[in-house]
């Protein structure tokens, strides 16, 4: 329905096929139409923003490099704990600011240690998890948006019955273009802000999976030198 539509009218006693584009169909709802789907236009760019920003930012979390934990682990053992941390500071990831954490309290009791990362874990977990809600709400809020386009369409189609003495296709037309027209844009962004919540909601969970088994893989590696 977002590409092009056709509608039949009787002209010469034979249907013809008339095709209009969708910015054709969006002008003959009418104002309220056409507000309604600009509104809707607007959360679809908010949408398709935050979906390909956290995208990025969630796929650059998760990339770990399989050596850095073994560079980690090779300066402890030489006691070089500072060449650690340098290592971590030059690492942009929530596993490395993580084991920073953790490298900066070393000599204290490993429950300190452990609950340090995990606070810092769970701060990384707010930044990933940054305007997935807004996502969420545009998923929610757009088929609504719609379905009160659909709603306020049938009204305009049934005064106009109700008015106008003679009732045509093409007095009712105006208020049936709202209608469809809304609730297919509201369903359509609705659906792929939907999908792209619960992609970027997977993305996050094997983020934070691959954080917890590099910082259970550090927390044994400080408990190495007791063995």
């Amino acid at each position: 329905m977002l590409g092009k539509m056709f509608f039949l009218f009787q002209a010469a006693g034979e249907p013809e096929v008339q095709y209009e584009n969708f910015l054709s169909l969006i002008l003959k709802g009418g104002t309220l139409g056409v507000i309604i789907v600009a509104i809707l236009l607007v959360l679809s760019v908010l949408g398709f923003y935050i979906f390909f920003e956290r995208w990025f930012t969630i796929k650059r979390a998760g990339k770990i490099d399989t050596n850095f934990i073994n560079n980690i682990r090779s300066s402890v053992a030489a006691g070089n704990v500072e060449g650690a941390k340098a290592l971590c500071k030059t690492t942009d990831t929530p596993v490395a600011r993580m084991i920073e954490k953790g490298l900066a309290r070393i000599g204290k009791p490993l429950k300190d240690i452990d609950k340090a990362i995990e606070n810092v874990g769970n701060l990384e977990l707010f930044k990933l998890e940054k305007n997935l809600s807004s996502l969420a709400s545009i998923a929610g809020a757009a088929p609504m948006i719609g379905f009160f386009g659909t709603v306020t369409g049938m009204i305009l189609a049934f005064r106009k019955m109700a008015t106008e003495q003679n009732v045509t296709p093409d007095v009712l037309a105006g208020g049936i273009y709202v209608a469809l027209i809304t609730t297919a844009v509201g369903l359509f962004i609705g659906i792929l802000a939907f999908a792209g919540y619960n992609l970027l909601v997977a993305s996050v969970e094997k983020v934070v999976f691959k954080m917890e088994a590099t910082t259970m893989e550090f927390m044994d590696l400080l408990q190495e030198p007791a063995h």
